[in-house]
């Protein structure tokens, strides 16, 4: 079965031939490659969905003040703001992927799907999307395997990492894991499913890795947000059964081409992008002054 996650095109003839579902596929590529259990495998996979959720309750009640400061409470403030821009269901959710992440930020416990990087993205939609459709744990779970079938995909065909392919790498992978894992949730067919993948990849195309400092807080923590609402808004369009045009594979195969060809400076370097403004290099001379006059006493503690 090693072939199975070589392609989006050999993971739907799979599914199709053998009249079983995409996740289904998932749990026995692993026991197949792994020697894993299939309930030890849905067993660990709920463990992970609890981290996620813990991670988004933690950074809506707890200090997220990270130690550069550059990430300061910024999930409370968007959910307690009395003022719903869209919805407050929209609200909820670029709060929560906030959240996740900025926990994250502030060396707390996360899952790193596929990267600590975008640790917020999806636990932030899996939440919204169970509580806005009453959805139980298992069917997330289900979910949770669709996106780790997409993970597998793009890590071969492209790049699951920002110092390899930019942030279109890493938000962009999640985003288009959290897509499908929506579309596959609420009943999508494959090809619904897929078409939400390759939608989600053409609108993060491009986007480049540029930590300001080289700490993964700005712009990183904002792109989750601004992430997860694009995994929403592809899932809408695809379920609605709206073309992608251009198959999925062939998007995975234009981001890994992309990634490729991106100046090393906009991958995860901090030496392009934000992390080269202004702003961002004088932040970038603060917090490492502050790291340095911090090691004396460390040693002297010792």
């Amino acid at each position: 079965m090693r072939f199975l996650f070589d392609s989006f095109v050999g993971w739907k003839s799979h599914c199709e031939k053998n009249q079983i579902s995409l996740h289904q596929a998932v749990i026995d590529f692993e026991i197949s490659q792994k020697n894993g259990v299939e309930e030890e495998i849905l067993a660990g996979l709920q463990k992970a969905y609890n981290v996620m959720k813990e991670a988004v309750d933690t950074g809506l009640v707890a200090d997220m003040t990270s130690r550069s400061g550059m990430i300061n409470n910024g999930a409370k403030k968007v959910f307690n703001f009395p003022l719903a821009v869209l919805s407050t269901d929209f609200q909820k959710l670029i709060s929560r992927a906030l959240a996740a992440k900025e926990v994250n930020s502030c060396m707390g416990r996360v899952v790193a799907a596929p990267t600590a990087g975008a640790s917020g993205i999806l636990p932030g939609t899996l939440y919204t999307l169970q509580e806005i459709h009453g959805l139980s744990d298992s069917k997330i779970i289900e979910g949770l395997l669709v996106g780790a079938g997409i993970a597998l995909i793009i890590e071969q065909k492209a790049s699951l990492a920002g110092a390899v392919g930019g942030c279109q790498a890493e938000t962009g992978s999640a985003a288009a894991m959290a897509s499908g894992a929506i579309v596959y949730c609420l009943g999508g067919t494959i090809d619904q499913v897929f078409n939400a993948v390759a939608i989600t990849i053409q609108c993060m195309l491009g986007l480049v890795c540029d930590p300001v400092a080289g700490l993964v807080e700005v712009p990183c923590v904002v792109r989750n947000a601004s992430a997860a609402a694009i995994a929403f808004s592809s899932a809408q369009i695809a379920i609605a059964a709206v073309s992608s045009v251009i198959p999925v594979d062939e998007c995975i195969e234009a981001m890994g081409e992309i990634g490729s060809s991106m100046e090393s400076r906009y991958k995860e370097t901090a030496m392009g992008g934000l992390a080269a403004t202004l702003t961002g290099q004088e932040i970038s001379k603060r917090v490492l002054i502050q790291d340095i006059e911090i090691l004396p006493d460390e040693h002297s503690a010792e």
